[in-house]
């Protein structure tokens, strides 16, 4: 019997490599800019067509490669990065596995430039599916040049696998800002279709963040810092009063390579505790300097997981840092009862010596009686402050008065005095319902009542039900939004000064793929410029909703739907915009948006099922009120 077991070709090899280090375009992005960050580009732009599907192209002003350096960074395992086993722990540099160039290889269509700053003549080497098609000298600027043309050109189920531009957008994205984050001393440009996306100049941490969030972040971050023996921690978090529903801006770094880590995500929020809103995820971008000898980041293909040596003493030290720096900036509530806060730092003590006494100055020339000879004057003319007299010269005591025009209607000015004031009548008038002013048996006249503004009660035959008013609301929304999204019904209320809102990059991207079932809601946006929209109108449902507001919460609530229910993009854009457009628990209602919320539950498809799996609705029959009573 012949030998079966054969040794798979490199490019085979390859192309089994490329699904764990390169599953989407993002994948890509990010080893190649990763890779100009360690050649020491301190200028790197990235330009994109058709969201990285038909060209990914990064240059930078890197160190450069020589020719063999340049033909062996394709090869499997090969790397500058390290050279034996004991250098994985002491590994500073974004790569060290020497895979992800000869895995884009594999799946991709690649052409790369680059040249050394003692060269004189660059490398031009063009590679197809692992196979070298042309390499030569040509004239380059310094640094490298790669450009990845039509990713998984030759595996088509995987391209199949691909989503819209839109969401491999979003992806894209995510890992450049991480990047950026991360090196806030590299100038940095995104392009895409031709439009920039993002133009980061050099700058602090601060102004990185301002640049890629957005302007009005500036006034919400709180400085981190802390330096033990253990790890060196810098870095801003967010104040809770703008702690959002998704987890999209927490931001973890070790020695400035992006991380994700649940357990040490905990002790930020213990940080949190008592502060944040429920169902809330305060910003934070967070550095932790360690060293390497003390952590191993081999552990996953790509390099977001960390083993610590001493991990509780990080999640102590990280807890800590951030509970105090929101104490040190008044964030959190004071204990010391004997101090104000608000008045306190206006307070200098000054030595005695230095503390003046007032002086009064006093005019010996004053005479208070000095007045009494202009006074038959003003005998003459005893309404002379609330007439129409006037001095014609305007100096002492002798001069003469006067007329002036007596406006016309005179006397009808104190008419208002005597009108009856409107008494102003309440369109809701609340009626009190009692067993005794109303018929039970009348099935057209329900007895209803709210309590603690939280639950709608109303009586039945066999006993009563309680509604949960919110619950309740966010069903109804949710089926009427769920059924304009299907017929394209949604009407609009116009606003009478249309208002731009800015968002950031990613959520742009997203609102831009949603946009046609957006407008089947009712909205009436149109884009304006970079990462800005125009809203000219909003769902007439949703009269006195902030349509700045309203598109951030409607955004993070499908994210956060996307992110845990995996909805389809209808379902969860309707589920959003219920959630957000519902009465709140603790709304106070009339009897007649009582009547209505209660008629148009049940005219929907589940009156009894809430949003999130949850009753709507529990009912108490007489049986069970009497046990409880008869016990």
């Amino acid at each position: 019997m012949p030998d079966i077991i054969q040794l798979l070709p490199d490019s085979v090899a390859n192309q089994i490599a490329a699904g764990e280090v390169v599953q989407r375009p993002a994948s890509a992005v990010k080893e190649l800019v990763e890779n100009a960050i360690d050649a020491g580009a301190d200028k790197i732009q990235l330009i994109l067509k058709d969201a990285g599907k038909s060209l990914i192209q990064v240059i930078d002003n890197g160190c450069g490669m020589s020719m063999t350096d340049a033909r062996m960074c394709f090869e499997r395992h090969a790397t500058s990065k390290i050279r034996k086993a004991d250098d994985l722990f002491a590994i500073r540099t974004m790569g060290f596995r020497g895979e992800a160039m000869a895995s884009i290889a594999a799946i991709a269509q690649v052409e790369l430039k680059s040249r050394r700053h003692e060269d004189e003549l660059g490398t031009c080497i063009t590679i197809e599916g692992s196979e070298v098609i042309s390499q030569e000298p040509c004239a380059t600027a310094t640094g490298t040049s790669i450009s990845v043309k039509n990713l998984f050109y030759n595996t088509p189920a995987r391209r199949n696998f691909l989503k819209s531009n839109s969401v491999e957008m979003r992806h894209i994205i995510d890992e450049f800002q991480r990047v950026a984050l991360a090196n806030p001393q590299v100038f940095l440009t995104l392009h895409h279709d031709g439009q920039e996306v993002y133009h980061l100049p050099a700058s602090g941490l601060k102004q990185r963040i301002v640049h890629l969030l957005g302007n009005n972040y500036n006034q919400r971050l709180v400085p981190v810092e802390e330096d033990t023996t253990i790890i060196k921690l810098h870095g801003f978090v967010g104040k809770p009063e703008f702690a959002r529903r998704t987890r999209g801006e927490q931001f973890f770094f070790v020695n400035n390579r992006f991380i994700r880590d649940a357990y040490l995500n905990h002790a930020v929020l213990t940080a949190f505790e008592e502060l944040l809103p429920e169902d809330s995820f305060p910003l934070y971008v967070l550095f932790i300097d360690i060293d390497p000898a003390k952590i191993d980041i081999n552990v996953h293909p790509t390099k977001t997981e960390i083993k610590y040596q001493d991990e509780k003493a990080i999640y102590a030290i990280i807890r800590s840092a951030v509970k105090r720096a929101l104490g040190k900036y008044n964030i959190t509530p004071t204990i010391d009862f004997d101090q104000e806060n608000s008045i306190g730092h206006l307070i200098t003590e000054k030595p005695l010596g230095e503390i003046v006494p007032p002086t009064i100055t006093v005019n010996p020339d004053f005479n208070p009686f000095a007045t009494e000879a202009r006074q038959p004057a003003r005998e003459e003319h005893p309404f002379l402050r609330d007439s129409n007299l006037t001095r014609s010269n305007g100096g002492g005591g002798n001069g003469s008065y006067r007329q002036l025009p007596v406006p016309q209607n005179w006397d009808t000015l104190y008419q208002i005095s005597k009108r009856e004031q409107a008494i102003q009548q309440d369109l809701h008038t609340e009626q009190l319902i009692t067993i005794n002013e109303q018929d039970i048996n009348k099935a057209s006249e329900r007895q209803l009542f709210q309590v603690h503004n939280r639950f709608i009660l109303s009586q039945i035959k066999s006993g009563f039900m309680l509604i949960n008013q919110q619950a309740a609301h966010e069903r109804v929304l949710y089926e009427r939004f769920l059924q304009q999204l299907e017929s394209h019904s949604g009407t609009s209320q116009q606003s009478l000064f249309p208002q731009s809102v800015t968002l950031n990059s990613s959520d742009f991207e997203l609102l831009r793929e949603l946009l046609p079932d957006i407008k089947s809601l009712g909205f009436d946006i149109r884009e304006f410029g970079k990462n800005t929209v125009v809203v000219e109108g909003i769902p007439a449902d949703l009269n006195n909703a902030s349509e700045h507001e309203l598109l951030e919460h409607l955004l993070e609530g499908f994210k956060n739907n996307q992110a845990i229910l995996k909805l389809n993009k209808r379902d969860n854009l309707a589920r959003s915009l219920a959630r957000n457009a519902a009465i709140k628990a603790g709304t106070k209602l009339s009897l007649e948006e009582m009547n209505l919320l209660i008629d148009q539950l049940f005219a929907c498809q589940m009156p009894n099922v809430a949003l999130n799996g949850k009753p709507v609705i529990s009912t108490f029959t007489m049986n069970e009120i009497l046990e409880r009573f008869e016990k």
